[in-house]
């Protein structure tokens, strides 16, 4: 599971579940009058509202997680797992705000009106409807807002990377170097008759141009957002997923394409280079 795959919308949903965890030891409920003696029970001792809010936040919380770090996430029936976390949390901001409205579950129906008056939602409760629903709106919106794809943990600058096997423009063995001139008061060719002028040399050969792409430096690069890695071979199934915040080495450069190269040595395409951010 690679950490810096993570972005700013799955660091809220995990303070979401940090706050949801921390929730769910304090009160359920309070009542009015209460003797300071007499304990509440918090959010472990209800069970619909620990399976239906402290449980499934907490699930919903790590598939998104798990599914936003794994290369290739599993799928269940079809879906990802991430998919299944967004619905989880939005069942638990749901079944958090049914219980925040009615944390005793209609006690007036015991004929007791004035005793369910004097219930109302405990800190916990209110902490736990506050958590799922930042939650899940943070499930949500990521997929949809540019600031919240952006990387969880900065990547490091490398140090002083080296280009991988190029040459600077205009140094050994650069193809378009000057040839060398004939300096200033050399003899005459080898069987030259004696006072006869020196033949008109033949103009020097063009310099060989450089081929398409050999002015082209290796550089470290990383993605705004996860992005597919196709192999060399034009095929569409993709070899690798490029995570934002791991820095990867272009060595080519095919049009808009670039060809990269994985922290493991794996090499493919990367069809879509917009946005990318050089080291």
């Amino acid at each position: 599971m690679n950490i810096r795959s993570l972005t700013r919308g799955d660091g809220v949903v995990i303070g979401a579940a940090v706050l949801l965890f921390i929730a769910s030891f304090l009160d359920n409920y309070s009542y009015d009058d209460l003797p300071d003696s007499v304990d509440l029970p918090n959010l472990w001792e209800s069970g619909p509202v620990l399976l239906s809010v402290v449980l499934a936040g907490l699930i919903a919380a790590a598939l998104i997680v798990v599914a936003r770090g794994l290369p290739q996430p599993p799928k269940v029936a079809g879906l990802e797992l991430g998919a299944f976390g967004v619905a989880f949390a939005v069942f638990a901001a749901w079944s958090a705000l049914g219980n925040v409205i009615d944390p005793v579950g209609g006690l007036d129906n015991l004929g007791g009106g004035s005793a369910s008056n004097a219930f109302s939602a405990g800190t916990g409760l209110i902490l736990a409807l506050i958590a799922t629903l930042v939650m899940a709106a943070a499930a949500i919106a990521t997929p949809l807002v540019p600031a919240l794809q952006a990387g969880l943990v900065p990547a490091p600058k490398p140090a002083a990377p080296q280009p991988y096997g190029a040459q600077p423009p205009g140094g050994y063995g650069y193809p378009g170097a000057a040839q060398p001139q004939q300096p200033y008061g050399a003899q005459p060719q080898p069987g030259q008759p004696f006072g006869q002028a020196p033949a008109p040399q033949a103009a020097a050969a063009p310099a060989p141009q450089p081929a398409p792409g050999a002015d082209f430096s290796p550089f470290w690069f990383a993605v705004p957002v996860p992005r597919q890695l196709f192999a060399e071979d034009g095929s569409p199934t993709p070899i690798a997923e490029l995570a934002p915040g791991t820095w990867y080495l272009a060595v080519e450069q095919r049009g808009a394409a670039l060809v990269a190269q994985t922290q493991d040595g794996r090499r493919g395409v990367l069809q879509d280079a917009s946005g990318i951010q050089r080291g």
